[in-house]
């Protein structure tokens, strides 16, 4: 009986690494890696260069909390938005999913994450009092939260309208457009336009 083909551990730390990405199991990872070594070598060298410059060169924003090369990103930094709405956002990826809908103008907070409380995830990690010292800024007219409609973000939503609310702030929720049970990321962006139009009461 043969014994199987030992890989080399660098290899094998390629596999675990790969292993960190959302959705990828150990048969996909050593695909991933066996890929790239065999058929894309450079693709593999580009790849840990750009990821090595973004982790060392990306950081987050001091007003929005997204990510940024610098003190301030884009969007915050631009007199073009509305200065007036606040559209609260669990991660970069929702923010970029609302800026693909073209019906979005002001600007926006970034969590990071959504509370979940058996994930010991609450609102000293996710640094609430953060967003509501910039909530409560005097430009500020309007704060809409675009949490995602899971169990965690409606939590979170509600949590987020009780506090801000007690601020005397107005507070919106995006409307049930966006199906229940989704996440921003992974709707279009009419719905994701359309669901800002027709925004109500938190």
């Amino acid at each position: 009986m043969h014994e199987p083909v030992s890989e080399p551990e660098s290899l094998r730390a390629l596999i675990e690494a790969l292993r960190c990405l959302p959705g990828v199991g150990q048969r996909t990872s050593r695909r991933m890696a066996y890929h790239l070594l065999q058929h894309d070598p450079q693709g593999a060298a580009r790849l840990a260069e750009t990821l090595l410059t973004a982790v060392e060169g990306v950081r987050h924003c001091r007003l929005c909390n997204g990510f940024s090369e610098g003190d301030l990103c884009a969007t915050c930094s631009s007199s073009r938005r509305d200065a007036s709405l606040l559209c609260v956002v669990e991660t970069p990826a929702d923010q970029h999913m609302i800026e693909a809908s073209h019906g979005y103008t002001g600007l926006y907070y970034v969590l990071m994450g959504r509370l979940a409380p058996l994930e010991g995830v609450g609102p000293d990690q996710l640094q609430f009092d953060r967003l509501l010292s910039r909530a409560s800024q005097p430009e500020v007219q309007e704060v809409i939260l675009a949490t995602n409609f899971t169990p965690e973000g409606e939590t979170t939503a509600h949590y987020l309208s009780e506090l801000l609310r007690a601020r005397g702030r107005k507070v919106t929720r995006i409307a049930r457009g966006v199906p229940a049970g989704s996440e921003l990321e992974y709707v279009d962006a009419g719905t994701i336009a359309w669901a800002l139009m027709e925004r109500r009461g938190a």
